[in-house]
């Protein structure tokens, strides 16, 4: 059994606060005992007069017995005592107890934190955006150890420095410290924020056994799946508290269903024929002309994506101290993610096919798109995609903390992770049909009408035409060994330094199973693929996706079992892919040195560090460039300094002020010298092993006010001056230009046909590479609540009431080149205005909270088809969550995500906004209880 334990004061003073190796070790051992214990602080008060009497009244009952702040609140007040301590500019979320995150998702919970926005995937968190700067800007430390983890989005892989926060199960983590402003001693690589994830120290559980469990049925009202979530966590200490292990693991398995509609883009085109007359396709005229010119929807389609998800995480840890000087852990941690991921969708292939297709009745709306047509001999598709996915990840880390003197310290730390992220299965299969009749109206561009003729739902209508088979495996290894020392110099003034060295090795190949059916079996003559017998087939039916009555919705889709044991697709040899195969290594040494102070001036207390930072980067990236595997190597190196100031005008206010130099390597799928070729968008594309990392200056000031115990009133002004800020580009040539061999094209496609068939052997390809852009700029401003209705003596009815809040106001300036022309536009992924509020009530048995989180719309990337940028709406999503404490040992939970069932939607064009895709994801609610020994 766990023992009662008394806690000696203690005061939290900045030479122990200052280094890396102190802050981990306080984040890990002191913090949950602040959360669950009454403790009694020696430190300078946060508050004076009226707040101080609001302290004493909430702290003593009406008969004088001390009350204790637990659950929710203290873990708001524990993470509001860490920023209010922190040399450089930090935001931090601390579980409300053991084993016990307030949040299914880890960015879920990040999204809470000023400036933070997170991005999704299937309806739960997946990245995160801090201050306007995507994910690849971002590094993840676990304990103190720098990670990469990807998994799978969309119809692709993470193959970038992006974290995937989907691949851990939050129940594995204790607290999250978000780094906004840089220091010396803090990890490079950064251009917006370094995020640590602290899975916490058994000593820090206390003496004897401690004992964890819960479980949780998740139901998804969009497809009635109800999947269990578990989760445990065993520690034992000895009676000194100088030995512990722990072990902690977790387990879900659940669906998801994704409803929506796909324009896959617009296009322009000249069609066969516009009202009944036939078109010239090289030079038309009249409406011929104005309808080639206009904009339709390339691939027009409603549809189902199902998410098969299973995740697994383990943690284990060993916390040894031997004196009282030294203090050695060892930690792992253990990850598995899988997903199915089934698409059903009955589509029109506009898609290079107008010139066969028939088109009347159109109606062009104000932005030059056709917004609603009738076509006959449509090019009728209906398709079945299955993705069977995987990413294991493991990582074991070493820290051994010594003080050599009462003055003299040092961390020695090391440890190596693993990441696959493999595809073994990426299947598709296609049958098609030519049909007359059908309808699409995109006058509701988020809710088209489609509408289907005759045979849509007849097997016999269809010919099985197509089948694509795209397996893919992605390596990530990361091993790291670091020395920092810590000098007490004289009272208030500390040096600190460090030295570390970091390998990195990226892996990725692709291959194919690719092909057309009469190419690769016998038809009939006149056919286009095998007939589709009944037992080749099944009926899909769409249910809720948005759409309008008087739509299609249900049709034959492939069988996916039947279909490839018919054609014995994965007894098929798979080819290799040169483009999908490349490799970086980037090796990193360096040093950095800082110092940490604190002083007085005029009267006030000022506290900070000053230091630099220097990396060299070794780096070998390999592709295959026209048949020949090309290996590139270059080196760079940085001298990053940096500096953290804070002023304290009162004890409750703080000034601070930072500014910094940063850098942030380039995307890993950028660095190949080699390329791939997109045959069915006329696209190739091709990495540069030679574009320079992104670089900036950081500055950041801001103003924090605690007023009252576990209240805090801040505003944060930051800007990032971008100098070096490497840009996709995009120019036009033909296959000529390329110098690519015919070799790499797949018979069927519309670039073989076009090229090795001379069908169009002078059409036009849009080139895409990356290179060195002009830089950039962002400013913006962070505005943050953190309110208890304790504060208000006047309102003890409503002392167990609060609310948390903030908004981010965020700009910047990009100058993109698409098709030669130049735009100014925000970066990719910057939404302009974001914020999330949380109201609460939290009495210590009962808990309930109501979260909204908004974020604004922002722009994904530069498109294509002639579509200038693509970017994704605004969203806002609405949880909750109630907890209630049926004795010590027993709580049961009620929590509820998306409640409003928001929908995400897509848009392709920054001028006319036309539909992308549109799509929800249902409410999720989970139930459970949790026992604590």
């Amino acid at each position: 059994m766990r023992k009662d334990r008394n806690i000696e004061p203690r005061k939290l003073t900045l030479p122990r606060l200052m280094g890396a190796t102190s802050f981990f070790v306080l984040a890990a051992t002191v913090l949950p005992t602040v959360v669950s214990a009454q403790v009694t602080d020696t430190s300078p008060s946060p508050t004076s007069g009226a707040a101080d009497e609001a302290v004493a009244e909430e702290a003593i009952g009406e008969e004088g017995n001390v009350i204790v702040v637990s659950g929710f609140r203290a873990s708001l007040d524990a993470a509001l005592d860490m920023k209010r301590e922190s040399v450089s500019a930090i935001d931090v979320i601390v579980a409300e107890d053991i084993a016990k995150f307030p949040d299914q998702n880890l960015a879920e919970s990040l999204q809470r934190i000023p400036g933070v926005a997170i991005e999704r995937d299937a309806g739960e968190g997946r990245a995160i955006t801090v201050r306007g700067l995507g994910a690849q800007f971002t590094r993840v430390r676990v304990n103190g150890m720098e990670t990469i983890a990807t998994s799978t989005d969309g119809a692709s892989a993470n193959r970038d420095r992006a974290f995937d926060f989907n691949v851990f199960a939050s129940e594995l983590f204790n607290s999250i410290v978000v780094h906004k402003t840089a220091s010396a001693s803090l990890d490079e690589g950064s251009l917006g924020a370094v995020v640590d994830l602290n899975t916490g120290n058994p000593i820090s559980y206390g003496a004897g056994l401690t004992l964890t469990a819960s479980a949780q049925a998740r139901y998804n009202d969009l497809n009635d799946n109800v999947g269990p979530r578990l989760a445990g966590l065993i520690g034992w200490t000895n009676d000194a508290e100088t030995f512990g292990v722990s072990a902690s693991v977790a387990y879900s398995k659940y669906k998801t269903a994704e409803l929506g509609n796909n324009s896959v883009r617009w296009a322009q085109d000249p069609f066969r024929s516009v009202n009944g007359v036939a078109c010239d396709l090289d030079n038309p005229t009249g409406e011929c002309a104005e309808v080639a010119n206009a904009f339709h929807p390339r691939i027009p389609r409603y549809g189902l994506v199902g998410h098969d998800r299973e995740r697994l995480g383990a943690t284990a840890s060993i916390q040894f101290k031997p004196t009282d000087r030294t203090n050695i852990s060892i930690d792992g941690l253990y990850s598995n993610f899988k997903e199915d991921r089934d698409e059903f969708w009955g589509e029109v292939l506009l898609r290079s096919e107008e010139d066969t297709i028939d088109i009347s009745n159109y109606v062009l709306d104000g932005d030059n798109n056709i917004i609603s047509a009738e076509l006959d001999n449509a090019y009728v598709r209906t398709e079945r995609y299955h993705r069977e996915s995987e990413t294991e990840f493991y990582q074991i880390s070493a820290n051994i903390d010594h003080e050599f003197s009462d003055v003299f310290r040092g961390t020695l730390r090391g440890g190596l992770s693993r990441s696959d992220a493999d595809i073994p299965i990426e299947t598709s299969l296609m049958f098609d049909d030519r049909a007359d009749g059908y309808t699409y109206d995109y006058t509701d561009m988020k809710s088209p009408l489609l509408v289907f003729g005759p045979g849509i739902d007849d097997p016999a209508a269809f010919e099985f035409a197509e089948f694509r088979d795209r397996p893919s495996f992605l390596t990530n290894k990361f091993r790291t060994v670091a020395l920092d020392l810590e000098w007490d110099v004289a009272d208030g003034f500390q040096l600190a330094s460090g030295a570390f060295y970091r390998r990195f090795d990226f892996d990725t190949i692709g291959y194919r199973r690719d092909g057309v059916y009469c190419q690769e079996f016998d038809c009939a003559p006149g056919a286009t693929g095998a007939p589709v017998t009944d037992d080749l087939a099944e009926i899909f039916d769409l249910g809720d996706a948005g759409q309008p009555a008087g739509n299609t919705n249900s049709w034959v889709v492939p069988n996916l079992d039947a279909a490839t044991d018919f054609i014995d697709l994965y007894g098929r040899e798979r080819v290799l892919q040169q483009g999908e195969q490349r490799d970086v290594t980037e090796e990193v040494k360096g040093g950095w040195l800082q110092a940490n102070y604190e002083t007085s001036l005029f009267g006030m207390r000022v506290t900070g560090n000053a230091g630099i930072r220097y990396a060299k980067t070794d780096q070998t990236s390999g592709g295959f460039l026209s048949g020949t595997y090309l290996t590139v190597e270059r080196s760079y190196d940085d001298w990053l300094p940096a500096m953290n100031v804070n002023i304290f005008p009162a004890d409750n206010l703080i000034l601070r002020g930072a500014i910094a130099k940063v850098m942030t390597r380039p995307g890993l799928g950028s660095l190949t010298p080699g390329g791939s070729v997109d045959q069915f968008n006329f696209r190739i594309s091709s990495g540069n092993p030679y574009i320079d990392p992104y670089r900036a200056t950081n500055y950041d000031v801001a103003l924090e006010w605690y007023f009252a115990p576990g209240a805090l009133a801040s505003i944060a002004l930051f800007a990032k001056d971008i100098v070096s800020f490497p840009l996709g580009t995009s120019t036009e040539g033909t296959w000529a230009d390329s110098g690519l061999p015919t070799s790499l094209l797949t018979p069927g496609t519309p670039v073989y046909d076009a090229i090795v068939n001379g069908t169009d052997p002078d059409r036009e390809f849009e080139f895409r590479t990356t290179g060195n852009g002009p830089g950039a700029s962002l400013k913006g401003v962070e505005f943050g609540l953190n309110l208890p209705f304790s504060v208000f003596s006047d309102l003890s009815m409503l002392r167990h009431f609060g609310v948390l809040g903030n908004v981010t106001l965020i700009d910047s300036e990009v100058d993109y080149t698409v098709s030669g022309d130049v735009y100014t536009r925000p970066l990719l992924g910057l939404s302009k205005k974001s914020a999330n509020g949380t109201v609460y009530y939290d009495d210590g048995k009962l808990s309930i909270r109501v979260s909204a989180a908004y974020r604004g719309g922002y722009l994904t990337g530069t498109s294509g088809n002639s579509n200038i940028f693509e970017g994704f709406g605004s969203s806002l999503n609405l949880d909750a969550a109630i907890r209630y404490q049926l004795t010590d040992q027993i709580e049961v939970s009620l929590d509820g995500t998306n409640l409003t069932d928001d929908y995400r939607y897509r848009w392709t064009d920054d001028f006319a906004r036309r539909n992308y895709e549109n799509n929800h994801f249902g409410r999720v609610i989970m139930a459970g209880v949790r026992f604590k020994l």
